[in-house]
C-alpha cells in the first residue's frame, strides 16, 4: 500500500499546487526515498490538509499529515497535543503519533539549513549575513525567518522572496542532509517515511 502525505501548501491554484509537490518530491527524492516515493499531496491551507488526511484515514488510507508548526514545538509534549492545544484539532483514532509531522516553524525555516543553496539560487546581492545565525532553525520565529528572507533577497536579480514563486523550486534544492541535522523535526519526517517505505 503506498502512502500518502498530506502536506500544507500550494494554495489555490492548480499551478502552485503542482509546485509544492514537485518541490517536496525533490527534496524526498534526494533524502533517500528515490524509488520508493510517497505520494504528496499539497492540500493549500493547513485545515484543508488536516481534513483531507482524516478523510484519507476513514477511507483505510495509510497517510502522515505535514504541516507547518507555525510557533516552537515543546519537547515535552507529543505532536497530537500540540495541535490540539493550538487548532483544537483532535487526534483521529485510526492515527498514531508517527503520522503526524511539522515543519517547525514553517517550511521556509528549512531554508535556513543551506544557506548556500539559498545563495546559489538567488546570485548576487544575496545578503546571507540578513539571516538568523541560530543553528537551532526550529528556534527561530516564523517572523523572523521571513523577515530575514525578505531583508536577503530584496536586491536580487529574482526579486524580494516570494512564497509562490520561490519556495518550491528552493525546497527541491535544498539539502535534506543539512536540514535533517539542523530540525529534528525534519529528521523525525524522514527517519519514519524510511521505516514505512
Amino acid at each position: 500500500m503506498s502512502i500518502k502525505i498530506y502536506v500544507e501548501g500550494g494554495g489555490k491554484e492548480k499551478n502552485l499546487r503542482y509546485e509544492c509537490r514537485k518541490g517536496f518530491n525533490g527534496f524526498l527524492e534526494k533524502a533517500g526515498l528515490q524509488g520508493k516515493m510517497p505520494q504528496v499531496i499539497a492540500c493549500g491551507d493547513r485545515g484543508k490538509a488536516y481534513n483531507y488526511f482524516k478523510d484519507a484515514l476513514e477511507n483505510g488510507e495509510l497517510a502522515l499529515l505535514l504541516v507547518d508548526s507555525e510557533g516552537p514545538v515543546p519537547k515535552d509534549i507529543s505532536p497530537w497535543q500540540y495541535l490540539h492545544d493550538n487548532d483544537k484539532w483532535n487526534k483521529p483514532n485510526e492515527a498514531t503519533e508517527d503520522q503526524c509531522h511539522f515543519m517547525v516553524q514553517l517550511m521556509e525555516s528549512w531554508f535556513l539549513a543551506d544557506k548556500e543553496t539559498l545563495m546559489n539560487y538567488y546570485g548576487q546581492e544575496f545578503h546571507a549575513s540578513a539571516l538568523s545565525n541560530n543553528p537551532n532553525i526550529e528556534h527561530i520565529s516564523k517572523q523572523d525567518v521571513l523577515n530575514g528572507l525578505n531583508r536577503a533577497t530584496k536586491n536580487t536579480q529574482k526579486g524580494k522572496y516570494n512564497k509562490g514563486s520561490h519556495s518550491f523550486k528552493i525546497l527541491a534544492q535544498i539539502d535534506p542532509e543539512k536540514v535533517q541535522r539542523a530540525s529534528p523535526y525534519a529528521k523525525r519526517l524522514i527517519t519514519i517515511l524510511k521505516s514505512m517505505l
